[in-house]
């Protein structure tokens, strides 16, 4: 299936020049060759009429035939609806009809009377499905060799030299279509008319790349050497649905796709998505760049099936992209998934676009050292360890050491590279001792943000949260203005408040606390806000009865003098009820 460019190129002048200078000199005339002048009989003008004849594989879907095609508009039956096609963007709804069920006897009827436009493009006016008939008796069967050559085109403009008999220039014809260029290229082979085409002349492939030739034979070798290259989609549907698994999966890694439609659920997220580039790597990683250089990562596979190919696509952030998409078209330089309720995405590949990986670690770093981080999410072998990070916060330095606030008793360094892969990865390496599970294993980055990081080390994962000291400014005066005491914990039913009558706390600003009943007991502690309030209480120690106060509390009621906070179970029921008060 051929796509058409239209990009204008500036053709030299130099025929123009030779016609207005040349008339009067006496010139040997030499019999043409095919170096120069184009010849009726040539290999060349045939390989040239192929080029340009009329590609009517594009509508199939309608006229199940590649060697004609159906004038727009008309007006079609599909399985009984009735539905009018006015460009070619709208054979699509007949392919999206067609795949609604599976197993049922889809059908279509033209409405006659229509236009047939042939190969050579000529039109025939046609009044009902027996005409048809006869012209569909010329054409080759579906994906069956034909002679019309789609994996190569012209980029127009181009232009001819027209010459005399006596080889002088008389005109110069400009050429700017295919059904333009297959009519005067007729004329050659019928011996009417006597050109050569001006060079440089620039051809596209089938995957939009260009290869500007010089002279005849550089164009007829060039021709031969692609026009066999491509599928030129000649079966009986809608779209390029028609590949493998592995085509689809090497075109998608080739380069970086560009967002340029997105629609879920029926709703236009253009402004949501376009221009998220997309990077589909090996071992099924995908990795889309969001406008404000946010990274994200997800993982996407394809299969084939009886709807055609799938690809899946699943990120932890991405809800809007996490969907099995059908691949419903592959067009030069485009690919379009679709699902049915109205989801679609169309991306435009950009081989242009660079993803500096030296850049990327630089902005994670940047990232990291701008603010504090708590530990979100910690998951080890499938058990929960963010719960030995409560109260503490993590600090990457921008001269890449390493510490866990806010004691910096535990300390090290960091470093953020690529392997081999090219996936940036964050690797933690502690000085001394650390008794908590987890940082040191060799992380690799999946989404990045100046707000939340998510980590991935095979089964592990990691969340980091954004926990810039600037936020909850007023919780934190609060509570580091005075002294406090507990005057109520609850465990369930039983209220255990006594075990903490000699109990007085002092919540610092620099994230620590301490106990003046027991000043070698040091704590720790943070607020922050996650659609609630909450309070992060580690008292530093295991053992009864401060050890069981280590929660991510939320709070639920504070005031200048008092702070009430709850512990949730994971069915939303209060668990523990613990409330502060400031001493007089």
């Amino acid at each position: 299936m051929k796509v058409k460019m239209k990009l204008l190129l500036l053709m030299p002048l130099f025929t123009l020049l030779l016609f207005t200078s040349c008339q009067d000199e006496v010139t040997e005339i030499t019999e043409p060759n095919e170096n120069e002048t184009l010849v009726a009989n040539s290999e060349l003008t045939s390989l040239m009429l192929s080029t340009s004849k009329m590609d009517g594989s594009v509508d199939n879907i309608i006229d199940k035939a590649s060697c004609l095609s159906v004038d727009l508009p008309v007006t079609v039956k599909v399985n009984g609806l009735e539905i009018k096609i006015n460009s070619r963007e709208d054979f699509r709804a007949i392919e999206l009809i067609f795949n609604e069920f599976e197993g049922d006897e889809d059908t279509l009827d033209i409405i006659f009377p229509v236009t047939i436009v042939l190969a050579d493009y000529t039109e025939v006016v046609i009044q009902n499905s027996d005409a048809l008939g006869e012209l569909i008796k010329d054409c080759k069967g579906e994906n069956e060799e034909d002679d019309d050559i789609e994996c190569i085109d012209f980029q127009y403009p181009i232009s001819f030299s027209v010459f005399d008999k006596e080889f002088q220039i008389v005109d110069v014809a400009n050429i700017e279509s295919d059904r333009a260029l297959h009519r005067f290229i007729k004329r050659v082979k019928n011996a009417e008319v006597v050109a050569s085409l001006n060079f440089p002349v620039t051809m596209v492939l089938a995957d939009e790349t260009t290869i500007e030739v010089n002279n005849n034979i550089e164009l007829g070798r060039t021709i031969k050497e692609v026009k066999d290259t491509c599928d030129e989609d000649d079966d009986n549907d809608y779209g390029d649905d028609d590949f493998t698994e592995e085509r689809l999966d090497n075109l998608l890694k080739t380069c970086p796709w560009v967002v340029y439609e997105f629609e879920r659920n029926q709703n236009n997220l253009n402004d949501s998505y376009r221009d998220y580039v997309m990077v589909f790597k090996e071992d099924n990683v995908v990795k889309v760049h969001a406008r404000n250089e946010d990274i994200l990562t997800g993982t996407w596979i394809t299969r084939i099936t009886d709807r055609g190919a799938l690809i899946k696509l699943e990120f932890d952030t991405l809800v809007d992209f996490t969907l099995e998409w059908v691949v419903y078209d592959l067009e030069p330089g485009r690919i379009k998934f679709y699902e049915n309720g109205g989801n679609k995405i169309i991306l435009k590949k950009n081989c242009d676009i660079v993803i500096d990986v030296e850049n990327q670690n630089k902005e994670i770093k940047g990232y990291l050292s701008n603010c504090l981080w708590r530990v979100k999410t910690l998951n080890i072998s499938g058990s929960a360890k963010e719960e030995d990070y409560i109260g503490n916060t993590l600090h990457f330095f921008s001269d890449n050491s390493f510490s866990i606030d806010p004691s910096r008793l535990e300390y090290g360094s960091y470093t953020v590279f690529n392997e081999e892969n090219k996936e940036t990865i964050l690797k933690i390496t502690l000085d001394n001792q650390n008794t908590r599970t987890g940082l040191e294993i060799k992380w690799t980055v999946v989404s990045a943000s100046s707000n939340e990081i998510i980590f991935k080390s095979g089964t592990n994962e990691m969340v980091l949260v954004n926990h810039c000291k600037k936020d909850n400014n007023d919780i934190n005066y609060i509570i580091n203005d005075g002294e406090w005491v507990i005057t109520l914990y609850e465990d369930g039913t039983i209220n255990k408040t006594d075990d903490y009558s000699n109990y007085i706390m002092d919540f610092l600003p620099t994230g620590r606390v301490s106990f003046l009943y027991d000043n070698r007991i040091q704590g720790a502690w943070f607020a922050y806000n996650e659609a609630e309030l909450y309070f992060d209480f580690n008292a530093g120690t295991e053992e009864a009865p401060l050890g069981v106060l280590k929660h991510r509390w939320r709070i639920e009621y504070i005031t200048q003098d008092r702070i009430e906070l709850k512990d949730f179970n994971s069915n939303g029921l209060v668990e523990r009820v613990l409330i502060l008060e400031k001493t007089i």
